[in-house]
């Protein structure tokens, strides 16, 4: 069996059959049977055969055929035929992955509400030209997401109702390991779905969850200082990253593993041609592998200024006194931060200092509402459910500690409460 019939016809008709028929035109007429896609060069020459002629008559009333007068141009012209065959039938692409029409996607699997939930962001963030009235295919074409009723992977990726039906890699893996290597037990694993900014959230939201966070000048301001082990702007950094810039034609998955001692963020992908790893750690161009992925999640806010994001991360670390993130690349792109060793000794003196319940209870109480305005600051779109879930506090509780933040002028609700976020009051 084959996709594809090519059909080279010259001077001669060529040995006929009982039925006066060739092998040539029977195996052009089974083609045509078949509905196979048909490829036909004629070769120009001054005379034919009578039968020969008589093919090509009924050829040229059938399908379009191109003429060649030697080898060379007759190579050209089927190479040419089968590249855009292969265009057509999306085997290869000359495009980005992102830029590429999803064969199967439609119009019916982008979620409107996330569109618009874009747009109020991005209208916010980078000034961006709709408001949340606008029509969704206006903006999605706008974004260059969509052509008439064709929808791009890139569409599917960021506003998707399961993005994870039409690439099924494109979800986030997260582990984290008792001790230095991938050993069993693993007491947290988990596969997140979505599209490209829920499964950021998650995966950032993993990692903050499971470090330790210390808070320092508790006794001059509910404002004090938040510092968590890894620095929260450098880890999502990394996670946005790789999101953003993997390869999404491989079967792999972006991997984020918390170890005893480091944090690895594996992106199933490589760095563009001319960048190195020694250039990551400085002022680079930004050489986006999804171009059209990229934009969105800039104007969303997920990404910042382009070419300074490794730099920051590196940055970062080192204000913090941790040792600098560490880039290298095999099959996949990996990012590693170094945890600190944890300190085996403990400070006796303080074990002997009695605490009152009502000291115990008061920094507690502290300690969740910090907990809570650090997770508000890093997502303004979170919900009270995944702050209760990532603080362990009940319904009430949240809403009790919101209320003494909103009390306290250190936070105000934008908008409403399905749809809008919260402000950080600096």
């Amino acid at each position: 069996m084959c996709d594809i019939y090519i059909g080279l016809f010259g001077e001669k008709y060529g040995y006929e059959d009982t039925a006066g028929v060739s092998p040539t035109e029977r195996e052009y007429d089974l083609g045509t049977e078949l509905h196979k896609t048909r490829l036909i060069y004629i070769k120009n020459v001054a005379q034919r055969d009578q039968k020969e002629a008589a093919l090509i008559k009924k050829i040229e009333k059938e399908v379009v055929r191109k003429l060649f007068f030697d080898t060379d141009e007759l190579k050209a012209a089927v190479y040419a035929s089968l590249i855009r065959y292969l265009e057509e039938k999306e085997i290869i692409r000359l495009f980005p992955f992102d830029a590429t029409f999803n064969r199967t996607a439609t119009l019916e699997d982008i979620d409107e509400k996330k569109v618009k939930k874009f747009v109020a962001r991005a209208r916010i963030k980078r000034n961006f030209p709709f408001d949340e009235s606008a029509d969704f295919k206006t903006v999605l074409t706008h974004l260059d997401l969509i052509v008439g009723d064709r929808v791009t992977n890139a569409a599917i990726l960021l506003f998707g109702k399961k993005p994870q039906k039409f690439m099924i890699t494109s979800s986030v893996k997260c582990c984290q390991f008792y001790g230095n290597k991938q050993e069993r037990p693993i007491p947290s694993y988990h596969i997140y779905d979505g599209d490209v900014f829920e499964l950021i959230d998650q995966a950032v939201s993993f990692v903050m969850s499971r470090i330790d966070a210390t808070v320092s000048g508790r006794d001059k301001s509910i404002l004090a200082d938040v510092e968590s082990e890894l620095p929260l702007l450098a880890v999502t950094e990394a996670i946005v990253n790789a999101v953003c810039h993997r390869n999404y034609t491989s079967n792999a998955s972006v991997q984020v593993m918390l170890y005893k001692n480091r944090l690895e963020i594996w992106n199933p992908g490589q760095l563009p041609y001319g960048l190195t790893i020694e250039m990551l750690k400085k002022k680079h161009p930004s050489r986006p592998t999804n171009p059209l992925l990229a934009r969105p999640m800039y104007l969303f806010g997920s990404i910042e200024n382009v070419g300074t994001g490794t730099q920051m991360m590196v940055e970062k670390c080192l204000e913090q006194g941790l040792q600098e993130p560490e880039f290298s690349q095999d099959f996949d792109f990996i990012t590693t931060f170094w945890r600190k060793e944890k300190q085996v000794k403990k400070d006796k003196e303080s074990e002997k200092k009695p605490k009152s319940v009502e000291k115990s209870v008061e920094k507690s109480v502290e300690k969740s509402v910090e907990k809570i305005l650090h997770l508000l600051e890093s997502n303004p779109n979170i919900t009270q459910k995944k702050l209760s879930q990532l603080t362990g506090l009940s319904r009430r509780g949240i809403e009790r500690n919101i209320k003494i933040l909103k009390a306290k002028g250190l936070i105000e609700r934008i908008g409403p409460d399905k749809g809008g976020h919260w402000k950080i009051v600096k």
